[in-house]
């Protein structure tokens, strides 16, 4: 195990919260029951929604314990607790309400941050500061700005650090890239991808007393303070530009990080968004259909010697583009791919097309489109994360910040050029817009102090 950091405290780390309660070992004793040396002690930061499938994913490795659970909302402990802990055998975790607190128990090896947007980077930056290694769910930055402020972070703390991209610790992501990037497929010129999800309306809900046993000064954190509302609460925070990023920064990132990484790109130089939120007078801020388009220099290619990437986020009624969807149920492969949902992606070049999912991928050569080379599988994010750790090697992780940070850009200046409502040129050296400081301006945001993204990581 890594050598533990000293902890920094005061500045960013202060005003720590209290510990709520949490019975059976500690977090010490239970190490030395399991051998500190043989197992990495893992802390989920936030247990609703996608949390559930952290805990679950660590549980199952026999080098890893998930050892404390942290969440803003107490009224989410007891069902945590119960199911993946005491009616299995296992001892109850340490509970915080506070993430700070959390991070101070030098037990804890390791954090998976799975807040709300909002929160994935100040969390992170905490957490490698109390020097634990940190996975942190997508999209891992909530804006650009704070993208930028974890890759340097990493990079100063020297901590495994891992994006959570899951498709890049899967055989068929890894197969479909290096296919690719061999020029099976001759000059690869375009990447699309597609988030084709049946999303209905989530109506309007009240502002209203905020809910016995919420922290929800804790849970607003960076954003601007405003009253509750159910819809600015529990997953339909995605929906709201104050804590979320649209489907696009939702389900669609993982997507955009296949794309880009098919295509062979980091940043673009123009990108063009046009779209709406449709059909439904609700809460809801972000588009339920975008498509958005990156330009990319393509110094090798033919003709205009560039790469396009097209983006397209759709609800509703839509058809299925080509992308294999429906073959996946007998699998039980749902998350991805359902009868209801098209989310994939497709690739162009000069010999032929590729469609992949999730967890397949195959290539079409020619005017005949006839079937070529494919590949598939699946496989496990939270083991890569703890075998990194473990070896103390960066590129177990699969998930690297810096490869996070390129595919989450692509979707915020998406993001500020629909918001803007134009097309905008972009310098991939300098990070900025082209002669649009009202862009620029929207590459970071204001910071509800304390809860300040700092300059200066």
């Amino acid at each position: 195990m890594t050598k533990r950091r000293e902890f920094i405290k005061g500045g960013v780390l202060g005003s720590a919260g209290i510990a709520l309660g949490g019975s059976g070992f500690s977090a010490k004793s239970y190490a030395s029951v399991i051998g500190a040396n043989e197992r990495v002690n893992v802390g989920v930061v936030g247990i609703r929604g996608q949390g559930r499938a952290h805990i679950s994913g660590y549980s199952n490795l026999k080098n890893a314990k998930v050892i404390a659970l942290c969440d803003v909302d107490s009224n989410l402990f007891d069902e945590r607790i119960k199911n993946f802990f005491t009616d299995k055998g296992l001892p109850k975790p340490l509970v915080y309400g506070d993430m700070r607190k959390l991070y101070e128990n030098k037990d804890i090896d390791a954090v998976s941050i799975v807040t709300p947007n909002h929160w994935h980077v100040l969390a992170s930056i905490w957490a490698l500061q109390a020097g634990k290694h940190v996975s942190v769910e997508k999209p891992c930055c909530y804006n650009f700005f704070e993208g930028q402020k974890l890759v340097e972070a990493a990079e100063k703390y020297n901590l495994i650090v891992q994006d959570g991209a899951e498709q890049r610790s899967n055989p068929c992501a890894q197969s479909m890239a290096d296919y690719l990037h061999s020029g099976k497929l001759g000059e690869v010129y375009m990447a699309k991808g597609l988030c084709y999800k049946w999303r209905d309306t989530i109506g309007k809900t009240p502002e209203e007393p905020v809910p016995a046993g919420v922290d929800y000064d804790l849970w607003l954190g960076p954003a601007p303070k405003r009253p509750f509302s159910q819809n600015r609460f529990h997953y339909n925070w995605h929906w709201n530009w104050d804590y979320g990023n649209g489907d696009m920064g939702n389900q669609g990132v993982h997507e955009m990080d296949i794309a880009r990484w098919g295509l062979g790109v980091t940043l673009p130089v123009k990108i063009t968004s046009a779209g709406g939120h449709f059909m439904f007078d609700d809460d809801q801020q972000t588009p339920n259909d975008l498509i958005t388009v990156f330009e990319f220099p393509n110094s090798q290619g033919g003709g205009d010697k560039k790469k396009i990437l097209q983006f397209e986020v759709r609800h509703w009624i839509t058809n299925r583009e080509g992308v294999n969807s429906e073959n996946n149920q007998a699998t039980g492969n749902t998350y991805m791919v359902s009868a209801d949902n098209t989310v994939g992606n497709l690739f162009y070049g000069s010999k032929g097309y590729m469609t992949k999912n999730v967890n397949e991928w195959q290539a079409f050569y020619g005017k005949e489109r006839t079937a070529g080379e494919k590949g598939d599988g699946l496989g496990d994010h939270y083991a890569d994360f703890i075998n990194a750790i473990i070896a103390n090697d960066q590129k177990l992780a699969k998930g690297d910040i810096r490869e996070g940070f390129y595919s989450c850009a692509l979707m915020h200046l998406g993001n500020i050029s629909y918001r803007l409502g134009k097309s905008l040129e972009f310098d991939p050296v300098k990070m900025k817009f082209i002669n649009a400081p009202e862009a620029d301006a929207m590459l970071t945001r204001q910071y509800r102090k304390p809860f300040v993204v700092p300059d200066r990581v």
